[in-house]
């Protein structure tokens, strides 16, 4: 930790006094059971899930090399295996203050990687906490089913990622006082929205491709079996009562987004749409991208933003149209008109709807009425793929089969959100324009 501690600094942000919740939230509030309200909300055993460090998977991976004849390997294909140690003691030193603090409160801590993220150690937790960064707290969140299992997630290595799923970056120094505020009742619960996929057709209990398993990124899921609730098919669903096909929910929840298109990138991809029970719209585009408010700050928002170059052209377009006195040319205000449009992009975590995006729509047809909005929101969506290759994928880690006639519904439902914390004194104050 004093590593961390003599590297890591934070900015200020602008917050709200303690005590005082964003009105932006409000409307979305969800009640708790008595034992999950702040004031009461007392965790006996806390099961933590920890990311497997890149250090840590090139020693699984390589378990019969040396320390020697690991940094001569990692060395010849180009990776630095003194700063991979540097930031494994970093992330370790994060783990085990998590672990040993709330242990010093007296509750009862399970660490465990994900090889052991299982239900039975699932159901014995009376809250999730993770160390690492998004992609951990994105795969604790996959497996917990309602809205009753709290998650915390500590960024356990803030030189490296941002972490915005997790508490904000000073609690990776500050973990004392994090869990203090927690224990404390100091916090309100926030329930971030999942999208719950349906699929109905004929092909859809293959079991899913796990995607992290390509990467390096996470390297905490490589190289691992599907998980069995995965397999594992719901026999008792009826079929669809339009086409008598078969149907399944899927066992697991979109925090983030889901993407459906080909999946070869530079094949067109031929969906069939419908946003709140509208009549469906034939599309031929790049893919669909479907995401929360969560996942507005993500994939969503890096597809839609927009740079100081567009702005700038755009800006001297509308002076050369109109006339205006427009400073198309100044950096300042070039930036601050695109930063103000990319902020309007960010919806609310706790909304009750999806943020649709229509990547690289063919506008095919001479009625353009008949085109969806390439962004939009929706609160129901629903999606028959006309494809040959292609997927469906949660959160960029699953990927499921979807192929031509098989039908997709998403939705949002209140008893799927994800409880997470915001602790008092650290509510940002953000204006959502949607």
């Amino acid at each position: 930790m004093n590593i961390l501690k003599s590297l890591f600094t934070y900015r200020n942000v602008k917050i709200l006094k303690p005590g005082l919740i964003c009105d932006c939230n409000r409307s979305y509030a969800v009640a708790s059971p008595p034992h999950l309200e702040p004031g009461l909300f007392k965790p006996q055993k806390v099961l933590i899930l920890t990311k497997l460090s890149r250090y840590e998977y090139e020693k699984r991976r390589h378990p019969e090399l040396t320390e020697k004849q690991l940094e001569k390997c990692l060395s010849l294909r180009g990776s630095d295996y003194n700063n991979l140690l540097y930031h494994h003691y970093i992330h370790k030193g994060v783990e085990n203050t998590v672990n040993s603090t709330f242990a010093a409160a007296g509750i009862q801590t399970r660490v465990i990687y994900r090889f052991d993220y299982t239900d039975p150690n699932i159901e014995w937790a009376d809250a999730i906490v993770t160390t690492g960064g998004d992609g951990t707290f994105l795969l604790a969140a996959s497996r917990i089913p309602d809205r009753d299992k709290p998650i915390i997630g500590f960024n356990s290595d803030p030189t490296r990622s941002k972490g915005q799923l997790c508490l904000p970056q000073k609690y990776s120094v500050e973990v004392q006082e994090a869990i203090d505020k927690l224990l404390k009742g100091k916090f309100r619960w926030t329930f971030r929205r999942r999208i719950r996929i349906t699929l109905i057709g004929d092909d859809i209990f293959k079991p899913p491709v796990e995607l992290h398993n390509q990467q390096l990124q996470y390297h905490e899921y490589r190289y691992l079996d599907m998980e069995p609730q995965l397999r594992n098919v719901d026999e008792g669903l009826p079929p669809c009562s339009e086409t008598g096909m078969a149907r399944r929910v899927l066992p697991v929840l979109a925090l983030n987004e889901v993407f459906i298109g080909e999946c070869v990138s530079a094949r067109v991809s031929y969906l069939e749409l419908s946003m709140d029970n509208v009549k469906g719209i034939k599309q031929k585009c790049s893919g669909l991208i479907a995401s929360t408010g969560t996942g507005s700050t993500s994939w969503t928002y890096n597809v839609n933003k927009l740079t100081d170059q567009n702005m700038e052209e755009i800006l001297t377009i509308v002076k050369e149209e109109t006339g205006f006195k427009i400073k198309d040319t100044d950096e300042k205000f070039v930036r601050k008109i695109t930063e103000t449009f990319n902020e309007m992009l960010i919806t609310n975590s706790e909304a009750p709807r999806m943020v649709y995006t229509i990547r690289d729509q063919l506008v095919t047809s001479p009625l353009r009425g008949e085109c969806i909005k390439p962004r939009g929101i929706s609160k129901s969506i629903s999606v028959r793929s006309r494809c040959f290759d292609a997927s469906l994928v949660i959160d960029g880690g699953l990927s499921f089969t979807f192929n031509d006639g098989t039908r997709a519904l998403l939705e949002i439902h209140d008893e799927d959100a994800l409880r997470t914390v915001t602790l008092q004194g650290d509510v940002t104050e953000v204006v959502f324009k949607h």
